[in-house]
C-alpha cells in the first residue's frame, strides 16, 4: 500500500496507468498485492469510476465479470444503498449476532493506541496513523476484531476509522463495517491468525493470540454477549506506541480559506467546488466564479485528520483561489445574490447543496438501479444485465451536456 498520495490530477492519472488488472485480480487480497491506491482520488472526485475503467480498458479489454470491474461495482453499490436508505446507513440495517445494546459504544484506549497485544490489530492501527490508508483486507480484520472479539459497536469503530482515512467515504466505510458486523449482510465476517499469515507480512502474524483459533471457536466467541478477558490482550503503554493524530473540525489555521463574502458572488454565475468534486470543472463561461466550499456543518460532525485537510486543500487551491469556510447560513446568504449557482451534487453535502445550487449528477459508470437492492448480488444482477464487456458498460452512460 503506497504511503504517500500527491494531491494532483497527474498523480491520479499515473495510478490509473499503473493498474494491472490481471495482477490485481490475482493478488488484491494480499497486503503487498497489486492494489491501485486510487481510492483517495475517487472519493474526492479527482477522477470518476468511468475515468478509471476507461483508462484501464483502453490498455486491456475486460470482461464485465472481471474482478477489477466487480470492485468498482462495490463502490457504486454502497452509493446506491446510501441513496435508497439515507441516514439509515448510520444505524444497523438489521439485527446482527447480538442486540445493539450488547456492544460498547466507545473504542477502548488500547485499540486506539495500538497496544492490544494482537500484532495484526496493532500493525493496522500503526499503518492507519502513519499513512492515512489501510488495505481493505486489513480494514476487515480490524473491524472484525473490534466488533466480534472486543464487542464494540460497529458505529464506534466506523466513526473512528472514517476520521483517520484519507479516502473515508461514509457509504463505503460505514456499510463495510455493517457488512463485517453482520448488520448489513447475511452473516458476519470472521478471520483468524491463519488468514493473516496467508495475506500479510511477518510483523502482522498473530500466533498465540485470541484470533489464533478455529473459525468455529471464533463464531462461538462472536455470539457471546460479554467480552471475555482473553479478548483484551492489552499490554502496558510503551515509548513505541503510535500517537493518534488529532482530528480537526475545521481546516488548519494556515489553510487558504476565508469567510463567505456576498460581494464576491453578487450578480455572477458560480460553479461550486467541494471536497468531493476536485476534478477538472466542466467547460464554463470565462466570467464564471469557481468557488471552493468547506462546510463547517459537516466537518463539526465528521472531523478529518490534518493529512486529509491538506490533501483536499492543496487540490482545491489549484482549482480556485477563492475558498469559503463557513456554516450553511453564512454560505447560503453569501450565494443568495448570485445570478446562477451550479455544481455537482454530493450525498455528503445533501442537506445543504440543493438549497443554493443546481446540482448536476456526477458522471456515473453503472446504469441506474431504481429499485432498492439489499445485497450486492441483487444490485449487480440489475446493473450488469445485458452487458458482456467493460466497453459495453462504458457505452451505457453518455457524457452530460453543459
Amino acid at each position: 500500500m503506497p504511503d504517500s498520495f500527491a494531491p494532483t490530477l497527474a498523480a491520479a492519472h499515473d495510478r490509473i496507468a499503473a493498474v494491472r488488472p490481471t495482477a490485481y485480480a490475482r493478488t488484491r487480497n494480499a497486503l503487498d498485492g497489486a492494489v491501485t491506491g486510487l481510492s483517495p482520488y475517487i472519493t474526492h472526485g479527482f477522477v470518476t469510476l468511468t475515468d478509471v475503467l476507461a483508462g484501464v480498458a483502453e490498455r486491456q479489454p475486460l470482461d464485465i465479470q472481471h474482478k477489477f470491474v466487480f470492485e468498482l461495482g462495490w463502490r457504486a453499490y454502497f452509493r446506491h444503498v446510501w441513496q435508497q436508505r439515507g441516514d439509515a446507513i448510520l444505524r444497523s440495517l438489521h439485527d446482527g449476532l447480538l442486540p445493539d445494546d450488547a456492544y460498547a459504544r466507545e473504542l477502548p484506549a488500547d485499540i486506539r493506541q495500538g497496544r492490544t497485544g494482537v500484532p495484526v490489530v496493532d500493525e493496522a492501527v500503526r499503518t492507519l496513523y502513519a499513512t492515512g490508508m489501510l488495505h481493505n483486507h486489513a480494514r476487515m480484520w480490524l473491524a472484525s476484531y473490534i466488533v466480534h472479539v472486543r464487542k464494540v459497536h460497529w458505529r464506534a469503530g466506523a466513526d473512528w476509522l472514517y476520521g483517520h482515512l484519507l479516502d473515508g467515504d461514509l457509504a463505503s466505510n460505514h456499510l463495510s463495517w455493517q457488512w463485517v458486523a453482520g448488520t448489513g449482510s447475511r452473516k458476519p465476517y470472521l478471520f483468524n491468525a491463519e488468514n493473516v499469515a496467508r495475506y500479510a507480512p511477518a510483523p502482522w502474524h498473530s500466533p498465540g493470540s485470541v484470533i489464533d483459533t478455529s473459525y468455529e471457536a471464533l463464531n462461538h466467541l462472536a455470539r457471546q454477549p460479554a467480552p471475555p478477558a482473553a479478548g483484551a490482550g492489552a499490554v502496558a503503554p510503551g515509548a513505541g506506541d503510535p500517537a493518534e493524530p488529532v482530528l480537526l473540525g475545521a481546516p488548519p489555521d494556515d489553510a487558504q480559506s476565508s469567510a463567505p463574502d456576498p460581494l464576491l458572488a453578487r450578480g455572477r454565475d458560480v460553479w461550486l467546488v467541494h471536497p468531493w468534486s476536485l476534478g477538472a470543472p466542466p467547460a464554463l463561461p470565462a466570467d464564471t466564479l469557481v468557488l471552493g466550499l468547506l462546510m463547517s456543518d459537516f466537518h463539526r460532525a465528521w472531523p478529518w485528520s490534518e493529512r486529509r485537510w491538506r490533501f483536499v486543500g492543496t487540490r482545491m487551491a489549484e482549482l480556485t483561489p477563492q475558498c469559503w469556510h463557513g456554516d450553511a447560513a453564512a454560505i447560503g446568504a453569501a450565494l443568495a445574490g448570485a445570478r446562477r449557482v451550479r455544481g455537482f451534487g454530493e450525498p455528503h453535502l445533501a442537506p445543504w447543496l440543493a438549497r443554493w445550487a443546481e446540482c448536476h449528477a456526477a458522471p456515473a459508470l453503472f446504469p441506474p438501479v431504481t429499485r432498492r437492492c439489499d445485497s450486492f448480488s441483487q444490485w449487480w444482477t440489475s446493473a450488469s444485465r445485458g452487458l458482456s464487456t467493460a466497453a459495453d458498460l462504458l457505452a451505457v452512460n453518455e457524457v452530460p451536456a453543459w
